[in-house]
């Protein structure tokens, strides 16, 4: 298991951008998936983004590619993730989980992954 913190999140105007953040303040191993999944109500989950912590391709879900990059960073050995969302649209209005799995893709955010508490992004039209 990961402990993961996340920050960033709150309310914005449709074409506007924000920044989420994710730290694993724990982590025994080396190399595995981090990402972001959302939920919004009566809705699915959907995962949006995730990268391997060891490096490699990134995945970004369909509805959010051209529009949404994910990063990592290793300094100090804290693994911190990013998502950098622009040009948001009122069907972007979630509540955004931080995970982390050994598989990265579509399963981010699945059962077995750990998770943060998930910040509310809000797009208004």
């Amino acid at each position: 298991q990961v402990q993961l913190k996340e920050s960033g999140g709150g309310s914005v105007q449709a074409g506007g951008s924000l920044t989420l953040s994710c730290v694993a303040l724990s982590s025994r191993y080396m190399n595995y998936c981090m990402g972001w999944f959302r939920q919004a109500p009566g809705k699915e989950r959907e995962a949006v983004a995730s990268i391997y912590t060891g490096g490699g391709s990134t995945y970004l879900g369909d509805s959010v590619k051209g529009r949404f990059t994910v990063s990592r960073d290793n300094a100090g050995n804290t693994m911190s993730l990013y998502l950098q969302m622009n040009d948001l649209k009122p069907e972007d209005t979630a509540i955004y989980t931080c995970a982390a799995g050994e598989q990265c893709g579509r399963y981010i955010g699945a059962a077995d992954n750990s998770r943060g508490e998930g910040t509310q992004v809000t797009v208004s039209s």
